[in-house]
């Protein structure tokens, strides 16, 4: 229903052109629990509703389960082969009954999800990584590659006629998985695969290029394009352009069913939703199966960026690995989604106490990546880019995406790489190596970037010769001198109505020294399944407008978020808009809709850890400083802003703020244990992460003698 309306709607939208939160609303039952999107559509529902009923308990559903299910007359469903998950189709009154079951943990709609390399794998060290003599010897004289590690692309599919994929060989099985319930005759059977298709990628392109990161032999490039584990065990789960949770679900179901068949330790996904983190979530109930089950798990945070709360809420589950995109230069990409700052909270789930925080877990290349096209039927996915970026030899069998679809992979790789070095490496073993082992990224918090830009060579380094690594990390730091924020955040709404403009707009008030104003609207269209066309428009008391822009698919991405630094003080307006035409139609075309929306103003309340710097010139070039972690002061609360830096304070703060790799590559005599890991990182071949091959010398340097002199000037 949701596709044909979605469909319906984008075709309607371009004629026209033509023409003269954690918020969540869920609610328990006697025991189950019921989202909010199923109970928005229960108020109007006459008809049957695709859901997925999770039952207490481990592995598929029990014979009690499907008699309850049977009993209150639901006949058309198919059930998981090791989660204890159902996706059926019921009436209003069913699901009502279901809810009032104990034995029901949860019941949800089945909503449609989004789908959210040579330079790439040079800057992460993955290259470095795979010609070390060191790791070759240590692991038989071989590169690292991922061999025999089983990974699962839980994607739009994979087209294995691709050499650098080839079916049978490097992909090892192929599943064709959708799961479309109104196509089924009357019965509760078990959810079937079809396995063994050479090609399940027929109309995106999306899963191959994916699966190409992830381990992809370049073969057709001459291994120039190859992915990051081009040695793993590739297993293709394809649900199709249009994916929906029960599809998601199926990928992790086929995980866990077929672990032990092709040594299944990764399942990655590209894809996401928008809303607040729910621990009940079906597609989160399934992930946290998949970790208990030794798999480790990984998410795309998101295109939904540069606004705050935009994460995608599958990729804040405590047990997933969050991937957020960057530049190739160590920057984040705009279009990144980010987290919510100082937002988190905690939950009982199977006995244990967990923390979730609303934030990614790294930052990897997601732009301009080249990886693996689809060889047929989609002939083009970004010819434009292709032919500025790619040889002509190689334009056949390569092209060029972005997004943190693109970034997940190569992290997923990275896993890979790490479960060859180690295979009893858990998935906590992996998420924690991979932080420790993060480059800071300048300019940026941990609810942006997570704890920074994944190194492979130094995760490699640390799994493989028992290195420790985090004490130069950002986000594990505990800071002398801090900015003291505040963020005031307050819902709004829209009563957009595309005939009457003077009233589809917000009026409030902006106070001195708010450092960052940002909004975000959802609109969600008809029924809330199609999307809806507009534009989110702020407007500064002296008419400038930021806009957040309409995407072209817009019935899959409902957000809108538009950001503002240093905002005037003032009134402003937030004002909804459709998309516009041409100048027969200046306004644009939109469903009428009560837009809800969110607006959070930051501002900076003070400083902590500065107390020598009121009336100091350069007071407030050091609190900018402060504020970027630039610099810090000392333990006593001073900056001690007239004393000479030592080169040891130097090396600390290149570290925190200019993009400095972490190595133990160097040996530096008569430097204290505090200050070693600085040092050694600032002194290494290749610290600097602009430096993508990693060739350069190090940004500081040793004496004649190989001393550091760290107390000096």
């Amino acid at each position: 229903m949701k596709k044909c309306l979605s469909g319906l709607m984008t075709l309607l939208m371009l004629f026209s052109l033509f023409l003269p939160g954690i918020s969540r609303a869920n609610a328990e039952v006697s025991g189950a629990v019921m989202d909010s999107n199923l109970l928005k559509q229960l108020e109007t529902a006459t008809g049957d509703l695709q859901v997925i009923v999770t039952f207490d308990g481990k592995g598929a559903p029990s014979q009690e389960n499907l008699a309850l299910l049977k009993n209150l007359g639901i006949s058309k469903g198919i059930t998981m082969k090791s989660l204890p998950i159902a996706g059926v189709l019921a009436t209003k009154d069913q699901i009502n009954k279901l809810a009032a079951t104990q034995e029901v943990k949860s019941i949800y709609l089945n909503k449609k999800l989004t789908y959210s390399n040579y330079d790439a794998t040079n800057v992460t060290g993955v290259d470095k990584a795979r010609t070390d003599t060191s790791m070759q010897k240590a692991n038989g004289g071989m590169p690292i590659t991922g061999k025999g590690v089983g990974v699962v692309i839980n994607d739009s599919g994979v087209d294995g006629t691709h050499k650098d994929l080839q079916y049978g060989n490097h992909l090892v099985q192929n599943v064709l998985g959708s799961t479309n319930l109104n196509s089924l005759d009357s019965t509760l059977l078990p959810v079937t695969y079809v396995e063994n298709v050479p090609n399940t990628d027929n109309n995106s392109g999306h899963g191959t290029h994916v699966a190409g990161t992830v381990g992809g032999t370049g073969a057709s490039s001459n291994g120039k394009y190859e992915g990051v584990a081009p040695g793993a065990d590739l297993i293709g789960y394809g649900s199709g352009a249009a994916l929906f949770v029960l599809d998601g679900i199926g990928g992790f179901d086929y995980a866990l069913t077929h672990q032990s068949q092709y040594n299944i330790r990764i399942i990655t996904n590209s894809w996401g939703t928008t809303g607040d983190f729910d621990p009940y979530d079906p597609i989160n109930l399934a992930s946290k199966a998949a970790y208990d089950h030794g798999i480790t798990v990984l998410f795309a945070a998101g295109n939904e960026g540069p606004g705050e709360n935009t994460h995608n809420p599958y990729a804040k589950a405590p047990w997933v690995i969050s991937v957020a995109a960057g530049e190739k230069d160590g920057s984040l990409a705009d279009f990144s989604s980010r987290g919510t700052k100082g937002v988190g909270g905690t939950f009982e789930m199977d006995g244990r106490t967990w923390k979730w925080e609303d934030r990614p877990t790294v930052t990897a290349p997601g732009v301009d990546i080249i990886s693996t096209r689809v060889l047929g039927p989609v002939s083009s996915l970004g010819a434009t880019s292709d032919a500025e970026m790619i040889e002509p030899a190689y334009l056949p069998y390569y092209t060029v995406m972005s997004g943190t679809s693109m970034a997940t992979p190569h992290v997923a790789g990275i896993a890979a790489l790490l479960l060859e070095a180690k295979p009893t490496l858990t998935p906590d073993d992996i998420k924690k190596v991979l932080q420790d082992t993060a480059t800071n990224m300048p300019g940026y918090e941990t609810w942006e970037v997570g704890a920074g830009y994944v190194n492979a060579f130094d995760a490699l380094d640390a799994v493989m010769f028992g290195k420790t690594y985090g004490k130069t990390v950002n986000a594990y730091q505990i800071f002398n001198s801090n900015v003291n924020s505040t963020v005031d955040r307050s819902a709004f709404q829209v009563d957009y109505n595309p005939v009457t403009l003077g009233s589809n707009s917000f009026t409030f008030t902006v106070q001195d020294g708010v450092s960052q104003l940002t909004a975000r609207v959802d609109a969600k269209g008809l029924l809330e399944q199609t999307g809806n066309p507009i534009n989110l428009v702020l407007i500064a008391p002296d008419g400038t407008e930021y806009s957040s822009g309409v995407s072209l698919l817009f019935p899959l991405y409902t957000d809108r978020t538009v950001s503002v630094n240093t905002p005037v003080a003032g009134q402003w307006k937030a004002e909804v808009r459709g998309l516009r035409g041409n100048e027969a139609n200046p306004v644009g075309t939109a469903l009428p809709e009560t837009v809800k929306g969110t607006l959070a103003l930051s501002k900076v309340s003070g400083f902590t850890g500065l107390n020598d710097i009121a009336g100091h010139p350069a007071a407030d070039a050091i609190k900018m400083a402060v504020n970027e972690r630039l610099v810090d002061g000392y333990a006593d609360g001073t900056y001690k802003p007239n004393q000479i830096l030592l080169r040891k304070e130097l090396a600390r703060y290149l570290v925190m703020g200019s993009g400095i790799r972490q190595s133990q590559a160097v040996i530096v005599p008569n430097v204290s244990s505090a200050d070693l890991p600085f040092v050694q990182a600032v002194v290494a071949k290749g610290a600097a992460i602009r430096d993508e091959l990693q060739t350069q010398n190090g940004v500081m340097l040793l004496d004649s003698a190989g001393s550091f002199n760290g107390s000096g000037p």
